[in-house]
């Protein structure tokens, strides 16, 4: 595991979480974290394993408070980006002071069955056009299924996307899930960025079937490469290492590994700006 890194001194974990139980989580919230997974914890883990750069993500449990995402951001002095999450109507006051203090993008979380958003209406319209104002992509979390009402009004729209954990095949359907075909043909738009995690979501196996179909499609420059840290619900089975060392197998030659761990990266989340 260590030779994946030792020569790429610039790699980037592009998805983690940080959180503890000091903050305040949604009442309609799927899960309640009963631990802390604070920046030095996470920085310790990067460290740990040789990643020189991480990315964090709003977590779903706390809704649109990014405050301590957006502290965390300040005390990594650079060494981290941030991806928040907005509530459209009411946020966009609030953008420019997030891309000053790192952010770089907007998730949009889907699990669990909320709704897709109208993204070429209204108040998510006029949020996705500030997204491309300021250069920042849209992180889309959703089942394979329904990626397809997001991605297609976000690319009209002139926005970058990012796709998280594979895109989220079905666990029984595999990559014979018809969205995931779907997502394969975005690859030719070159605004669609998918991230390798999180395959216990929704089975290794399935990962590992699904990684050379979405390295020939997307090609390594618009693929990313993320631990999930703190492995949200999987925390018993989950571990950092595990998680570094599955990507030599879904990517297996190393100048396409090193594109994915650090060039590609650099590039989407302005690491080199």
């Amino acid at each position: 595991m260590a030779d994946i890194v030792q020569s790429i001194p610039q790699s980037t974990d592009t998805h983690a979480h940080v959180f503890h139980r000091g903050l305040r989580y949604v009442e309609s919230r799927r899960f309640t974290p009963v631990y802390d997974a604070p920046l030095k914890q996470y920085l310790e883990e990067l460290d740990q394993h040789g990643i020189a750069r991480g990315v964090l993500v709003a977590l779903s449990v706390l809704g649109t408070d990014n405050s301590y995402l957006i502290e965390s951001l300040g005390k990594a002095q650079g060494r981290l980006r941030g991806v928040v999450a907005i509530d459209p109507a009411a946020d966009l006051a609030k953008l420019n002071g997030y891309a000053a203090a790192g952010v770089v993008g907007v998730r949009v979380n889907m699990t669990g069955g909320l709704s897709v958003p109208d993204f070429a209406a209204g108040a998510w319209a006029e949020a996705v056009a500030e997204c491309v104002r300021h250069d920042w992509h849209i992180e889309i979390n959703d089942r394979c299924a329904r990626l397809s009402a997001s991605v297609e009004p976000l690319l009209a729209a002139g926005a970058r996307v990012v796709i998280d954990h594979f895109g989220m095949p079905d666990p029984v359907l595999g990559t014979q899930d018809p969205g995931f075909a779907r997502l394969l043909g975005f690859a030719a738009s070159r605004r669609v960025w998918v991230k390798l995690s999180g395959d216990y979501r929704f089975g290794p196996a399935i990962a590992q079937q699904a990684a050379p179909a979405l390295l020939d499609a997307f090609q390594p420059d618009r693929l990313l490469w993320a631990s999930d840290w703190p492995f949200t619900q999987h925390e018993s089975s989950e571990h950092y290492a595990t998680q570094l060392a599955r990507l030599e197998s879904w990517v297996p030659d190393v100048t396409a590994r090193q594109t994915v761990l650090c060039r590609t990266p650099a590039e989407l989340f302005k690491f080199d700006a």
